[in-house]
């Protein structure tokens, strides 16, 4: 409606002083006839009304361009080009002290644009710390020596100053003063005329640095998406973005994003050894890399603190040690002036992802910056989305959230690179259904270390503590496979759990960790099922004590999820200690004794150890049957057993006959569509095959 009531003052302005004029108009012609009217004799009258009229008109003329230029949508403002002529700050690209490592197909990408027809638009997109600002500088300075034009512009958050760069850019490029003079007098669209000059022109490259802001670039609302304002894809060069948005829905469907990722650990530990190369070896550089995660900025932190002479600590490995101990005197520092300069938050490492997360909650994402914390109190492994819920938000933080809160929160983190959704890979068995979210392991650990207050932090681990719980009993109570890919994911996360809940409520969380081992064992997730069995039997031998009946189990669990990852020494030793340990403890007829036996004779038997796995399983048999009755299901399951052995020694008649005994007892029992019936019926089946062959070999022997 306001639109509408300015467009017609507009209108009123313009009809007033089109009439103004034809009255004018009609006076004088009437005044040069051959009969003129009799008020017109009075010369003192005429010409008094003639210059009011004139005033009045020319009034309404300039009313009329007053309002068009406050016009959102159809006018064009006269526009301050004062400065253009002169700038009011340099436009040259800044220089890269050092070579640029681990970039080589990002600047091929840009450089590919610089070279070709057509020009274009190439977004370097990231989260703070990954040195788009470096990548944009070195593409600037090859452009520059392959001869083409290069102006350099700083996003300052402010639309008004970009018109005035960008205006001098196309200034430099040629565009006639003429033109600009009619920008000045409003005459033409300032932003069109610059980018109608800068379509006719070839062989220049313009990099706009910083645009974190993008909505706010204008003219006008809205995300350059639409390619109408101060960022076009459709000039006769390269124009060069560097943001922290990115989405394809800010940038559109004609720019070339180039979404950067931490560096490979060999192209990150070059940049130690060319900031430090007396520091260490190449080995000892890469590692410590790899311990910044690769991050640009973190690794240009660690390589000026390392060249200084004077520093404490000399060398890559000393480094690399000192950050367990001093993070926050490292890299987790706060700046003095951090907070008020964004250009020096940008250069540390404690702040610079500050800047994103200001912007995200100016935005109206007011749950992002708690959602990063609550993912950071988490391991560096990625996380079931299933477990960020609106309930474990507003649990721990304290803070209203609803399930589309913490979506935006999620999307905005996302959208700002401080969040990636990873995808599986071949070798691991997560379905990509299951979504997954991680942060960068150096974003994690400085916004961890900013949550440096006890009690809040605190709450939220108790509020985290009692949903990891409630997400594994979630996922144990999933019928069939349907839990195993949560599973894996949690599996990571549950070591911390005991750990926090160790002394004060440990069997509980015990339990929580023993009952997701449980599942990760039916998944065949023997490394996830091992790292869980490791944790809790650690803590038990140091809660309960080595010779504890729980301790006993754990030891023995450890040992069988060794054996499935095919570490069979380490696990036919451990059931033996384990075995032993159980004949001393509880009795030599125990069920669980009787359990480490037949465990034991699993693991030999796996390292071909197949007269001994026969012997046990033979005295294992014996004392079920004693022990248990001969129609127990333990004392199937030892037939069972023995059979095998005795197959894989090669006696396949006697393992035949076993099978068929226990095929026979299985079906009378528990029932002929029983799965450990069906698993004799197999069972013996596989052994008469083996049974004809061995027999056919033979036979083929004596041929001979």
């Amino acid at each position: 409606m306001a639109g509408n009531r300015r467009a017609a003052r507009v209108g009123s302005a313009v009809s007033g002083s089109s009439a103004a004029i034809a009255f004018l108009v009609a006076i004088v012609t009437n005044y040069v006839t051959a009969q003129p009217p009799k008020w017109a004799e009075n010369t003192v009258l005429v010409w008094s009304v003639f210059a009011g009229l004139a005033i009045v008109s020319l009034g309404l003329f300039f009313w009329e361009r007053r309002l068009a230029g406050g016009a959102p949508d159809g006018g064009v403002r006269s526009v301050p080009l004062g400065r253009i002529a002169i700038g009011g700050h340099s436009m040259n690209p800044p220089t890269v002290p050092a070579p640029v490592r681990g970039r080589e197909a990002e600047l091929e990408r840009i450089g590919a644009l610089v070279r070709g027809p057509g020009g274009g638009m190439a977004v370097v997109c990231g989260a703070g710390g990954l040195g788009k600002t470096t990548l944009a500088a070195e593409a600037a300075a090859q452009a520059g020596a392959q001869g083409r034009v290069v102006v350099w512009i700083r996003w300052r958050d402010d639309p008004e100053q970009l018109g005035q760069d960008l205006a001098q850019a196309a200034h430099i490029l040629g565009l006639p003063e003429a033109r600009l003079e009619e920008a000045r007098t409003g005459r033409v669209s300032l932003v069109d005329a610059v980018w109608e000059h800068l379509g006719a022109v070839e062989g220049w490259l313009i990099v706009v640095d910083n645009v974190d802001t993008p909505t706010r670039v204008g003219p006008g609302t809205g995300p350059p998406a639409a390619y109408r304002g101060w960022l076009r894809p459709h000039g006769g060069g390269v124009l060069l973005v560097t943001t922290r948005d990115t989405t394809r829905q800010t940038w559109g469907p004609d720019a070339d994003l180039l979404h950067l990722q931490p560096l490979a650990d060999e192209a990150a530990g070059t940049v130690l050894l060319d900031a430090a190369p007396h520091a260490g070896t190449e080995n000892e550089a890469e590692a410590l890399a790899v311990r910044l995660g690769g991050l640009p900025l973190a690794l240009n932190a660690a390589g000026a603190y390392l060249s200084v002479p004077t520093s404490r600590h000399q060398t890559f490995a000393a480094y690399q040690h000192a950050l367990e101990t001093e993070f926050a005197d490292l890299l987790g520092a706060e700046h003095p002036t951090a907070a008020t300069d964004p250009a020096v938050a940008r250069r540390v490492v404690r702040h610079t992802w500050d800047l994103s997360l200001d912007q995200l909650d100016s935005d109206g994402y007011t749950l992002a910056r708690p959602v990063l914390q609550l993912l950071a109190l988490l391991e560096p492994a990625p996380v079931p989305r299933t477990l960020i819920t609106r309930e474990l938000v507003s649990d721990a933080t304290g803070l209203p959230a609803t399930a589309a809160t913490v979506d935006a929160a999620l999307a905005g983190l996302h959208q700002y690179g401080l969040l990636h959704t990873p995808e599986s890979g071949s070798s691991e068995l997560i379905s990509p259904a299951v979504s997954r979210l991680q942060l960068h392991p150096l974003v994690r650990e400085v916004t961890a270390h900013t949550l440096n207050r006890p009690e809040p932090a605190n709450t939220w681990l108790t509020a985290l503590d009692e949903h990891l719980t409630r997400a594994v009993e979630v996922v144990a109570g999933m019928p069939g496979r349907t839990g195993w890919p949560t599973a894996r994911l949690l599996a990571p996360h549950l070591p911390a759990h005991l750990d926090r809940n160790t002394p004060h409520n440990f069997g509980s969380a015990r339990n929580t960790l023993d009952d997701l081992a449980s599942v990760l064992d039916a998944a065949g997730a023997a490394s996830g099922e091992l790292l869980l069995r490791r944790h809790v039997l650690d803590n038990e031998s140091t809660v309960l004590g080595p010779d504890h009946p729980d301790t006993l189990s754990s030891r023995n669990n450890l040992a069988s999820a060794l054996n499935s990852l095919g570490e069979h020494r380490q696990a036919a030793d451990l059931h033996q200690r384990v075995l032993t340990d159980r004949q001393r403890i509880l009795d030599p007829d125990h069920p669980h004794t009787l359990t480490s036996r037949n465990n034991l004779a699993h693991a030999l038997n796996s390292l071909g150890e197949h007269q001994q796995a026969a012997d046990l399983h033979q005295q294992n048999l014996t004392d079920r049957r004693r022990i248990l009755g001969p129609d127990h299901p333990h004392t199937l399951s030892s037939r069972n057993n023995l059979a095998r052995a005795l197959g894989d020694l090669g006696e396949h008649q006697q393992a035949a006959d076993l099978h068929q005994q226990n095929l026979t007892d299985r079906r009378r029992i528990l029932g002929p569509d029983h799965p450990h019936t069906l698993t004799s019926r197999n069972n013996l089946a596989d052994t008469r095959a083996r049974l004809a062959q061995a027999g056919r070999h033979r036979w083929w022997q004596r041929g001979r």
